[in-house]
């Protein structure tokens, strides 16, 4: 459930320099937004557990990355989480993820592989595509057979994060819709979006300050606070399957991020970040 999650929700997004865009004469989706691409680590780690709980702790880390292709987003992340149990063995999960989501939002090609004490447990690899939301359906090659309907008007991650940070600047207060990210089997989930308040990044710049692994000027973009409750269709449930708190900029970085489940939940906090360079790719897709 933790990698779902963690997928689901990690906004993306890409932007190079202005001045680059301008002199090679490419328009970047998302270059209005100020996102940036770069490469980051989060530490995973268990922030409360209530009694009942068979979770004692929680650890790890994830690594994420996205750069820009000439036609789509390119998204990689990669999990390395132990699970610490009071009644059973430790299991260690690690799980690859990618995604490629063209730029109109029509397509998005999915892979998973993911691994319980070094030994594969599962692969999920398939496309899905929207057409305006006519005929959408997610088609996965791994498990083969398995076809996703996905509701008219269902967004991939990219263009969910797109429209949050445009309600976020019209100063709305609620975001609701249903993203499709192939994480899993399940199909699509519902979100709604709680938009809080500004976060002061000079704040946050100061609690790294002297920290050479967090590249400053990612974090001086503006900041808001996020509330997060992910609903998934199929199940018709009126409560919540999780929730997320998280800090999320203008140039599309997550600095900080808290998971609640039912009964524990977990922290994802951000201890490296450096920005990716996109000219060499632009010049390519002249």
């Amino acid at each position: 459930m933790l990698q779902r999650f963690i997928i689901t929700v990690f906004f993306v997004g890409f932007m190079c320099s202005s001045s680059t865009a301008m002199a090679l004469d490419v328009k970047l989706p998302g270059q209005a937004h100020g996102f940036e691409a770069h490469r980051a680590i989060y530490a995973v780690d268990l922030q409360s557990s209530r009694s009942a709980s068979r979770i004692v702790n929680i650890s790890g880390h994830m690594y994420y990355e996205w750069v820009y292709d000439c036609d789509a987003w390119n998204s990689q992340y990669r999990f390395n989480v132990l699970y610490e149990y009071a009644d059973a063995p430790a299991v260690r999960i690690t799980s690859d993820f990618s995604n490629f989501e063209a730029y109109d939002g029509d397509n998005l090609d999915f892979s998973v592989v993911r691994k319980q004490n070094g030994r594969q447990y599962q692969e999920i690899r398939g496309h899905a595509h929207n057409n305006d939301g006519q005929n959408a359906e997610a088609i996965y090659n791994q498990p083969a057979g398995l076809v996703q309907t996905l509701p008219q008007g269902t967004l991939f991650p990219m263009a969910h994060t797109l429209k949050i940070i445009d309600a976020i600047k019209k100063e709305e207060k609620f975001f609701n819709a249903t993203i499709f990210d192939g994480s899993d089997g399940e199909g699509p989930v519902e979100i709604n979006a709680f938009l809080g308040k500004p976060v002061q990044t000079d704040v946050i710049l100061d609690q790294i300050k002297g920290n050479s692994a967090l590249d400053q000027n990612l974090l001086k973009s503006p900041a808001y606070n996020l509330q997060l409750a992910f609903f998934p269709l199929n199940k018709n449930e009126q409560q919540a399957d999780y929730e997320m708190d998280l800090t999320l900029h203008h140039n599309s970085v997550i600095s900080d991020m808290l998971i609640h489940y039912g009964d524990f939940s977990v922290h994802q906090k951000l201890i490296a970040i450096e920005p990716i360079d996109t000219e060499q790719t632009l010049q390519s897709c002249q």
